[in-house]
């Protein structure tokens, strides 16, 4: 490679990090600092009744967490429209008032969930006892609020018991109940990654810079790396990558009267008959149900074409293989491009659902990218991996039918990962997926930056995969004439 121009790349490559690092800084904010998380509510069963002058409503917690900053309740007003007030108090472990918040009767909406943030966040100690606690110094019969409470958490059509901790009661005016309160404790953690942010980032970008340095020094000295090879391969093969993606896009719709609008229409014809089927017949609870839908199926439908035509992207070139030389991994990668050209255009209709469930477009928006690279990069690995087996055991397509169907249930796309008892979580986050998505859902619907881990998570899971794939591929391609 020309010294010139991989002094140019060099100097592209470190500003576009220093870029990323800045703009990452100012998009994340608040989640490099801070984890927010809250706790699992049970399913609001029965009605406690109205909450009249004098009586108290407490409910015991163990924080688990370095800072309280609100609550969620389920509030029932049966139509009305009440003058009366709700107070929400938060107290330690002796009694003592630590946050208060005052509702207006009037400002609460029947049946929906109240959040109720303090004015400043409340420094709690983990391990230790706290309660919520709810009273009404002005509430009349007729003209208070209702509260709820419940003893299961609800997973798909079934609702599983909550074993209740001594102490954890529920308690009214002091009497123990059978269940707890419909109570969700807006939490938020301190992380470190926040204050050394930029030393991490200064670190980042010293690698960065050594290994620039160590290209340079390698070409001027003849060396021969691997990643140059790569690069002067794919810019003296574009012109033929560039014909496989659009021979491999157009053959798609080819002799279609939609053509390319398929594109469009089969996630979004997906979405409606999964919505209509999992909210009504299922019943979902899952907030913005639609998008959280639409996401997972625009995801698992580019991983599912981008491998399945990575599976034949060997075998269907036969004829090019045993006549010309190509670096072999030209086709899989260019099976899998074509695809990711449909997973650009599926992001239309999903943006477009954003919109459409008033979903705000925030900043964090910008990191999508980030989780739709990790999917190809993960598409790519899975695809070299089965390339290689469809070539010396022709019953993989067959196989991978059944492999992918399965892949899908185990995949949180039509329903909460909530439903997944505890137990077996740590070997359900063994899928990659299930990070990658779960990435880009937070992205989308909460318009925020994950936490700093989810970030690691979507490198592994992506990565890891892809470099074995490539050593699969790899030591096996010399082998490849012989099998065709």
């Amino acid at each position: 490679m020309n010294r010139k121009k991989l002094q140019m790349g060099c100097a592209a490559a470190l500003a576009v990090y220093l870029l990323s690092a800045v703009l990452f800084y100012w998009i994340a904010g608040e989640q490099l600092h801070f984890r927010v998380e809250e706790t699992a509510a049970v399913t609001p069963a029965q009605p406690i009744g109205e909450l009249v002058q004098g009586m108290e409503v407490r409910q015991p917690f163990t924080a688990q967490c370095d800072e309280v900053t609100g609550v969620m309740l389920r509030l029932s007003t049966y139509g009305r429209t009440n003058t009366c007030r709700l107070i929400v108090s938060l107290l330690d472990g002796e009694g003592s008032v630590l946050a208060q918040q005052i509702l207006a009767g009037e400002d609460i909406e029947d049946g929906a969930l109240q959040k109720v943030f303090f004015a400043q966040p409340v420094r709690v100690d983990r391990g230790k006892w706290y309660a919520v606690v709810l009273a009404s110094p002005d509430g009349t019969p007729g003209n208070a609020v209702t509260v709820w409470q419940g003893n299961t958490i609800s997973a798909a059509r079934t609702e599983i018991p909550v074993e209740i901790p001594a102490g954890q009661e529920l308690l009214i005016d002091g009497a123990p109940q059978w269940g707890m309160l419909h109570v969700t404790v807006q939490t938020r953690s301190h992380m470190q990654f926040g204050a050394f942010y930029w030393y991490w980032a200064a670190g980042g970008g010293a690698l960065l810079a050594c290994y620039c340095g160590y290209l340079l020094y390698a070409v001027g000295k003849g060396k021969d790396v691997l990643i140059l090879r790569v690069i002067s391969a794919f810019r003296r093969y574009g012109y033929l990558m560039r014909q496989l993606i659009a021979r491999d896009f157009k053959t798609k719709y080819k002799r279609s009267v939609l053509g390319i609008l398929w594109s469009f229409l089969n996630p979004l014809l997906t979405m409606a008959v999964q919505y209509v089927v999992f909210s009504t017949i299922f019943r979902s609870d899952i907030p913005n149900f639609p998008l959280y839908l639409l996401t997972g199926i625009v995801c698992f439908n580019f991983f599912s074409e981008a491998s399945s035509m990575a599976l034949q992207s060997i075998v269907g070139n036969a004829s090019l293989i045993t006549k010309v030389y190509v670096p072999k991994y030209i086709y899989p990668v260019s099976r899998v491009l074509s695809s990711t050209v449909n997973l650009l255009l599926s992001l239309i209709p999903l943006l477009a659902v954003m919109l459409l469930t008033d979903t705000p477009v925030r900043p964090a928006i910008l990191l999508l990218p980030f989780g739709l690279v990790c999917l190809v990069v993960f598409s790519i690995g899975v695809g070299f991996i089965l390339s290689t087996a469809m070539v010396f055991f022709r019953d993989t397509q067959f196989l991978w039918g059944v492999v992918s169907m399965l892949w899908m249930y185990l995949t949180p796309i039509i329903y909460p990962e909530s439903i997944i008892p505890a137990q077996f979580m740590t070997l359900y986050k063994c899928n990659p997926l299930y990070h990658i998505i779960r990435f880009i859902r937070i992205v989308l619907m909460d318009g925020i930056s994950p936490e700093p881990k989810a970030y690691g998570l979507c490198m592994i899971a992506s990565v890891v995969p892809f470099l074995i794939g490539a050593v699969i591929f790899k030591k096996n391609q010399d082998k490849f004439v012989l099998n065709l």
